[in-house]
């Protein structure tokens, strides 16, 4: 079985379109589109539904995937074992970072690392906390970032961040001079949130529907800085990790302590316990934990 034909078929079934597969792949779709369906004549199942709408697995398609995706996992750990036996001199680091993280908060981490290992490429893939879980889970990334708590049964944790959240309001607003707030007392305020797949959304409506309290959303985006300008607009407030609020020019807004400890940001690097680490992520762990020390001491 060729994996290029499974890598490009996988893709397919996760985008849901052989259009953005092509783009995520960066090859042309009649390629995947000959790839797909000389895997699909060598198997002698049809493995999608396809519509002009999306394109679907058969029951065939999501064995394929399933078992492909365990694969190409495999194949990849196969490579990076390979290429660390020349001592870091070569390799490749992928890391996933949710947006609200942003590369600069790990700067002096990439920089320091960097540093120590130039030969090895470390690229850094954007996507939500939860959707890093589980591609680490599924041993498609090695090392990401997500928030705590995570299942410790399946990843080992180095934490990183550990922020209280901040209400973030327009310069001026009623919650102006106020130290700090609790979920009850902003209940009634519309919000601008994270999109709902992301582990911080989750937790915010989860702690005010224990309150018996349903948030008012005005709006979601994954990037903060474009909360804060819906913020600034007028068309709610927001909350925020206080090491993201301290980017926001201080005569814009009025930034509010949330009182609830249980709701703080705690970002740590998960990888999984039973995984193979390669010596580029070993490196990169213990790089991060130095750092991390330098900048307590």
């Amino acid at each position: 079985m060729d994996l290029r034909a499974l890598r490009y078929f996988t893709e397919v079934v996760r985008q849901q379109s052989f259009t953005r597969a092509a783009d995520t792949l960066c090859v042309t779709q009649p390629t995947i589109s000959k790839m797909v369906r000389q895997l699909e004549e060598e198997l002698g199942q049809t493995l999608l539904e396809r519509d002009r709408r999306q394109v679907r697995p058969t029951d065939a398609g999501r064995v394929v995937f399933d078992e492909g995706e365990a694969l190409l996992a495999g194949a990849r750990r196969l490579s990076a074992r390979l290429a660390e036996l020349s001592s870091l001199e070569q390799g490749e680091l992928v890391l996933g970072l949710p947006p609200m993280v942003g590369a600069a908060r790990f700067a002096p981490i990439v920089g320091a690392y960097r540093a120590r290992y130039p030969k090895v490429a470390l690229k850094l893939v954007e996507d939500g906390a939860r959707a890093i879980e589980q591609r680490v889970k599924a041993g498609e990334l090695e090392i990401g970032v997500a928030v705590l708590p995570v299942d410790t049964s399946v990843f080992d944790t180095l934490e990183v961040v550990c922020d209280p959240l901040c209400l973030i309001s327009p310069a001026g607003s009623r919650w102006r001079g106020v130290a700090s707030v609790t979920l009850t007392m902003i209940a009634a305020e519309r919000f601008i949130l994270y999109p709902e797949d992301f582990t911080l959304s989750h937790r915010i409506a989860a702690a005010f529907a224990a309150l018996g309290q349903t948030l008012d959303v005005a709006g979601r985006s994954a990037h903060w800085d474009f909360i804060s300008e819906l913020v600034s607009a007028g068309l709610g407030v927001a909350l925020l990790p206080r090491s993201v609020a301290r980017r926001l020019p201080a005569d814009a807004f009025e930034i509010t302590t949330l009182a609830e400890d249980a709701l703080n940001w705690h970002l740590a690097l998960i990888w999984r316990r039973d995984g193979y680490l390669t010596h580029a992520a070993r490196a990169w762990l213990d790089t991060t934990r130095a750092t991390l020390d330098q900048t307590k001491g």
